[in-house]
């Protein structure tokens, strides 16, 4: 049995298997993800789970280098956008949503969450723990 937070078997064995500049995306319900790229489909109904539950999860097992969100963000839901930063995650990366979806291409996978908050989407780089 897992003693860390984060309990879901297919985003453990992503992260497992991420190397050094992998991405992992985290996503709202409404982020298109590429064809071919693998997709961890939490949602269960509206705002179930939610973005930011997923995403501090997800950051108890993933070395974070870098991270990339959409410019549109702190406009569109400025909240979030301050929930984002409020984690103090290392080199904030923004680019516009359609940049945005271009990285999708060369994820790892994206985890749908059940968000509908507008541009509530994160890709993070990973770093090493050496």
């Amino acid at each position: 049995m897992k003693k860390t937070a984060l309990l879901n078997a297919a985003i453990s064995q992503v992260i497992a298997s991420m190397g050094h500049g992998d991405t992992l995306v985290i996503g709202d319900v409404g982020l298109p993800v590429p064809p071919g790229v693998p997709v961890i489909d939490l949602a269960l109904t509206r705002g179930i789970p939610d973005f930011m539950s997923v995403l501090q999860t997800v950051l108890t097992e993933l070395q974070v280098e870098y991270h990339i969100v959409a410019d549109e963000l702190p406009v569109a839901s400025p909240a979030m956008a301050a929930r984002i930063n409020a984690l103090g995650l290392p080199q904030k990366r923004s680019v516009s949503h359609d940049v945005f979806k271009e990285h999708t291409w060369r994820a790892r996978a994206c985890i749908r969450t059940g968000e509908c908050t507008p541009y509530a989407n994160i890709i993070l780089g990973s770093g090493v723990v050496f």
